[in-house]
């Protein structure tokens, strides 16, 4: 690559490209008294992302079901780690309350990983999806799901219940899994986007990579096109940034250029659509990046999001 490199060393400052502006409109206040009247959390909080402010201001946020303790304890997550509650059912309820309020036509939901219980979640993923339906009939639903310790039950629960993109990130390339994903597989990453493509045709399967851990450019491209390789169509990819001083530190900064590239490897290799960005996050510009996929020519997909 001619691109050069941009070391990271002790107390760097951000670049100029991932400097945000806090948050505090009057929607972000809004949609944050919403969110705690109905007792829900949301990925946005709860993993530090740094377009709280932007999303939340334009009325879009992420629900995290399961609670807000995750059985498994990776090295970049914020997420708080140890023993969960139990299993709330209400609510699923609660986030279709919280959707019908804020009137969404696109909504995400993911949680926490839930490795205590036998199905890992999957039948609250259902539950929510069923009740969102129910509320608001035109709203698609994007589901960002661990992965069940490989369960394909599990996985067939979910998409029965009929989400409209299927997520699961990959997160990092198969060399950092045991630095970077407690319990997580690499191979059984791909396995599930594989089975969701195979069981559901029907419905687009998306995943997110994160860079900036220590891995290789070689080594990006690698998951690239193992991705492609399990058909998966949306792919997100967005910079690392160390939570606290505890996680994981940063390798480096990619500048927007090579995240530019990355984008242009991977259109050439086939995904329907990407979004790649030092502040891309899975979940961000969700409603566009999957009208973005829907109504592209190459997806053949289903007609473009509903307007209200």
């Amino acid at each position: 690559m001619s691109i050069p490199l941009t070391v990271v060393r002790p107390r760097e400052r951000k670049p100029e490209w991932l400097k945000v502006r806090a948050p505090g409109s009057a929607n972000y206040l809004r949609l944050k008294g919403v969110m705690r009247d109905l007792g829900l959390h949301t990925v946005c909080e709860e993993a530090r992302c740094p377009n709280i402010g932007e999303c939340w201001h334009h009325g879009t946020a992420t629900f995290m079901i399961l609670g807000d303790v995750c059985t498994r304890n990776c090295g970049y997550c914020a997420v708080t780690h140890g023993r969960p509650a139990a299993l709330d059912l209400d609510e699923p309820a609660r986030v279709a309350d919280a959707v019908a309020a804020m009137e969404l036509n696109y909504v995400v939901v993911t949680s926490v990983d839930r490795d205590d219980l036998p199905d890992g979640g999957a039948g609250l993923f259902a539950e929510t999806i069923r009740q969102i339906r129910q509320r608001l009939p035109w709203c698609r639903i994007e589901v960002l799901i661990p992965d069940f310790k490989g369960e394909a039950e599990a996985l067939y629960t979910v998409l029965d219940a009929g989400p409209d993109v299927l997520n699961h990130n990959t997160e990092t390339v198969p060399r950092l899994y045991r630095l970077a994903r407690s319990g997580g597989k690499y191979a059984r990453t791909l396995e599930l986007l594989r089975h969701s493509r195979d069981y559901a045709p029907a419905i687009p399967t998306k995943s997110g990579l994160m860079v900036g851990l220590g891995e290789e450019w070689d080594e990006i491209v690698a998951v690239l096109r193992d991705l492609r390789d399990v058909d998966c169509q949306i792919l997100t990819i967005g910079q690392y940034l160390q939570p606290t001083a505890s996680h994981l530190p940063i390798g480096r900064y990619y500048h927007p250029d090579e995240f530019r590239e990355l984008k242009a490897i991977a259109l050439e290799m086939g995904f329907g659509h990407v979004e790649s960005g030092p502040l891309v996050r899975s979940s961000y510009h969700a409603h566009e990046t999957a009208e973005g996929y829907f109504t592209s020519s190459a997806a053949g997909g289903p007609p473009a999001l509903p307007a209200r």
